[in-house]
């Protein structure tokens, strides 16, 4: 009898698996950012029916946001408890309900549209964790990690360009263009969960290295956090100031292209992002030959750092007359999710593995997350009552040099916390390391 393709994958060599497992993340995470992202291809000027002080597309992303943040609070306890078997069938179910809400905006006239976007952001906000549930735990998560990660730094360009493609080449109406855009990746959707329902769970020698991995209680999750909260909290943070200038990049990226003479082109949000995925991942994906934890730890804070400081450095270049309005795009990306990137996996896989906890990576993900947005939706508010005369170039560098130098200087701490923490909680050295692999083959 022929072996299944979770038994084949079982024995695969980590090159392949790796390949297989990533290809499938990346493109299940890829296919729900088309159901997110694509209406911020849309200027959304002179809006029939809208009449409010607050801007229309400001108005959007923040009930987007609100959804989302709010999805993620319900995250914290769905992802950390949800069994392995039910996270295919919840990613259908919860995309599919993401789209018919992209439908009712398409359908419903403004202002009460409006609402629809809040609706759609409120199931997607834990794709992340059920898929990333999929990675964690293995010898080869940091690679994992990476091009998982990889999806949303393309996906957010590419679903952009698909959007402003099917409104300008295929004259697709402003209000349909997400649903349609959303549309177009259902296949791929539906062929990467299957996928990603075959891999099979962490092999004993991955536990050995990594810890086992499972679902958390409600006191399960309080005794993790009271061990750890300092580190996490700084963390925590230094993730608000990421996500809320991430969000505002992305959401607003049409704007800010435009004030940079970019205006007309459509592929330019593809452009700029196939380098700062590069950039940002490659160092990410090299994490994974550090075995030690608490050694790794500190070299993921070290790029965390590192990404904050290019953020800042490449601002003041532009500024300065330096680099180009694309070199600094490029850069300002790349600098973002160097820092941004490892929260949404190695970081926090690492710090489980550190631990040496029986835990799961998605719970301290989702309290990241869902303060992050809290965070990016007050920047949103900020940004149209409280800076109404600042443009949006200006206010995209003035928040570049504040996350970056706020960002810094969090991230250093924690990390200065985690290396006086790993002097007392007791780890695996190399040694140890090599002989559980061993008993476990």
């Amino acid at each position: 009898m022929a072996d299944s393709l979770r038994e084949r994958l079982a024995r695969a060599n980590p090159v392949l698996f790796t390949a297989v497992a990533g290809l499938a993340g990346f493109c299940a995470y890829f296919s729900m950012y088309a159901f997110r992202k694509p209406f911020a291809a849309a200027t959304f000027e002179a809006v029939p029916g809208w009449t409010f002080t607050l801007d229309y597309k400001i108005a959007l992303v923040l009930a987007q946001v609100a959804g989302y943040a709010l999805s993620k609070l319900i995250g914290i306890k769905v992802v950390s408890e949800l069994s392995p078997a039910k996270r295919g069938a919840t990613i259908l179910l919860l995309i599919g309900l993401s789209w018919l809400a992209l439908v009712a905006f398409a359908v419903i006239p403004a202002p009460w549209n409006v609402a629809a976007l809040f609706l759609n952001g409120l199931p997607l906000g834990m794709i992340w964790g059920l898929v990333f549930g999929y990675m964690e735990g293995r010898r080869v998560s940091e690679a994992l990690g990476a091009i998982l990660c990889a999806s949303f730094i393309l996906s957010s360009g590419v679903v952009k360009s698909v959007g402003a493609w099917l409104m300008n080449s295929a004259h697709v109406d402003r209000f349909w263009m997400p649903a349609a855009a959303g549309a177009v990746f259902f296949p791929l959707l539906l062929a990467s969960v299957w996928l990603l329902g075959q891999l099979p769970p962490p092999s004993p020698a991955d536990e050995a290295l990594r810890v086992r991995r499972a679902p958390m209680d409600a006191a399960e999750r309080g005794a993790f956090l009271a061990l750890y909260w300092p580190g996490v909290a700084l963390l925590t943070v230094a993730y608000v100031l990421l996500t809320a200038f991430r969000d505002f990049r992305d959401n607003f990226a049409a704007e800010i292209w435009t004030a940079l003479g970019y205006g007309k082109e459509s592929g330019v949000f593809t452009q700029s992002e196939l380098p700062v995925a590069a950039i940002a991942l490659v160092a990410l994906a090299a994490v994974m030959a550090v075995r030690d934890n608490l050694k790794a730890l500190m070299v993921i804070h070290a790029i965390i750092v590192a990404g904050f400081l290019l953020l800042g450095g490449c601002a003041w270049a532009f500024q300065a007359h330096l680099i180009s309005p694309l070199a600094f795009m490029i850069l300002a990306g790349a600098g973002l999710y160097m820092a941004y990137t490892p929260f949404n996996a190695m970081l926090f896989d690492r710090l489980v593995a550190f631990s040496g906890r029986v835990a799961t990576a998605g719970f301290l993900i989702y309290v990241a997350d869902a303060s992050g947005y809290l965070g990016s939706a007050a920047l949103l508010v900020w940004r149209n009552f409280g800076a109404v005369k600042m443009d949006w170039l200006r206010f995209f560098i003035l928040s570049a040099y504040a996350t970056s130098v706020v960002g810094a200087v969090l991230s250093a701490v924690a990390a200065v916390y985690f290396l006086r923490q790993g002097r007392t909680v007791p780890r695996l050295d190399d040694a140890r390391l090599k002989a559980d692999v061993a008993n476990v083959a």
